[in-house]
């Protein structure tokens, strides 16, 4: 039997853990799931002959050696800033490595010894990113296959509320961790490249800058800038392309209703509010208003904002309840972004019967024998419930679809690395088929954004 060792159990680890249970008699497979939580572990073991469920403290040095030792492959679940430890003791025990997380400039320092030691430590492997990358350089290798060059790369994700569980005002409930929601976009201004030129949105401009697109079947969506677009350009060998963006996908109207949050000060993680644990929501809203000796709070917000009381982004506000005088924010000593994490999590929530939703656009611009081309890829993905959700599909099938093909030798290009050569996305894209991520790639008339060629 070969022994997988899986540190972390927590929602995306659902389908990961069903996949690779499924298949472990056939590919002779013991799980160890390990987690902070025994519980946790044992409900995602589920008394499977071939799982053992433990508790799993990753600071505790002694006992991570020991089940690391005793794995044929590691798969981290953790946290992006916690990979970094599994890493260093996968190199010293000499087992191979896969995570759905970005590559750390300490991960990627890894890289030679990786190599030297015949070692796949790989990383970026889930939804976004992951997925993404996947499908995008399956285009634009055939693209370039076929001797087409590329012009322009849009890419897009976002993790929504499927149609059925969509009731609310803002079309949008947590899917994925609330404080990232709350803190997206912070950190430094969004760049990317649009036909040929350099752009910059800065954190107080992000929401009112959206672009359009729509998806066959699931209507119109808008789409904000990711912070660093110009990274991608290296990534997919696009440095001649002259526009490259990637974004995040909400229903439309929602950016601009979150920008009033934004403007506010609501999202803001810097600083403590004083008596946080007595206030009410009232008075935190009001926190952010002048002082006036007979407008209300509701008549300050809007003259502050400039809502027309007829407004949709006055309803989405009311929704929320931020002008409750009864309800109080019993946070300590907490920063604005978690007072509105907060109230959010009370109002956004998925229900038991809810389903999610992920989607996925990419634009490919490319020119071939003198015409210019375009081809949309798009992705839609329901979760079935509340354990198997879309998030835990898209991300955790993926891992472990790599985590085989890494044990089965299919995948064996050495070091630290993300999932952009053949060997790597052909069959895992195939796979993903099978259980509902799908691609539905269609060929349109070129537009860019500057088909008259004038200056941008």
């Amino acid at each position: 039997m070969r022994n997988i060792l899986i540190i972390g159990a927590g929602r995306s680890a659902s389908s990961l853990i069903k996949y690779l249970l499924d298949k472990s008699e056939k590919e002779q497979l013991q799980l160890t799931i390990a987690d902070l939580s025994l519980e946790l572990a044992e409900k995602k073991a589920n008394n499977h002959k071939n799982a053992r469920a433990i508790e799993f403290d990753i600071f505790n040095e002694k006992q991570r050696h020991e089940e690391i030792q005793k794995a044929t492959i590691i798969i981290s679940m953790l946290p992006a800033h916690m990979h970094i430890e599994v890493a260093k003791d996968c190199i010293t025990y000499k087992k191979h490595m896969v995570t759905a997380s970005y590559i750390s400039p300490a991960m990627q320092e890894l890289d030679d010894l990786a190599k030297e030691n015949g070692l796949v430590l790989m990383n970026e492997i889930g939804l976004d990113p992951g997925i993404d990358h996947m499908s995008a350089m399956k285009v634009i290798d055939e693209i370039r296959d076929n001797g087409g060059k590329i012009m322009l790369f849009e890419s897009f994700c976002g993790g929504l509320v499927a149609p059925e569980s969509d009731n609310n005002l803002w079309n949008y409930k947590f899917t994925w961790n609330p404080r990232n929601v709350v803190l997206a976009g912070q950190g430094g201004a969004a760049k990317f490249i649009q036909e040929g030129t350099y752009k910059y949105i800065p954190y107080n401009k992000l929401f009112r800058r959206t672009e359009f697109l729509e998806i066959e079947g699931y209507g119109r969506f808008e789409g904000y800038a990711n912070r660093d677009s110009l990274k991608y350009r290296s990534v997919y060998k696009l440095d001649n392309a002259l526009t490259v963006y990637r974004g995040t996908i909400r229903r439309v109207g929602y950016s601009r209703a979150w920008d009033i949050l934004v403007q506010l000060g609501m999202t803001d993680d810097s600083y403590i509010i004083e008596n946080s644990e007595e206030m009410t929501y009232r008075e935190f809203t009001n926190s952010f208003l002048p002082y006036h000796p007979t407008d209300t709070v509701e008549i300050k917000l809007r003259h502050a904002q400039k809502i027309d009381q007829d407004d949709i982004i006055w309803d989405k506000l009311l929704e929320l309840d931020i002008f409750n005088g009864n309800k109080k924010v019993e946070l300590k000593n907490a920063t604005p972004a978690q007072i509105l994490e907060k109230i959010l999590s009370e109002k956004w929530t998925l229900q038991p019967e809810d389903k999610d939703m992920i989607v996925m656009y990419h634009k490919f611009g490319y020119e071939i024998n003198g015409e210019k081309k375009q081809i949309d890829s798009t992705m839609v993905c329901i979760g079935d419930d509340q354990t198997y959700t879309a998030m835990a599909k898209t991300v955790g099938l993926p891992v472990a679809i790599a985590a085989i093909k890494i044990l089965n030798g299919e995948i064996k290009t050495p070091g630290v690395q993300l999932p952009i050569a053949k060997e790597v996305y052909i069959p895992i894209l195939k796979e993903l088929e099978e259980y509902g991520v799908l691609f539905n790639e269609t060929e349109k008339e070129y537009m860019g954004y500057n088909p008259l060629n004038v200056s941008s």
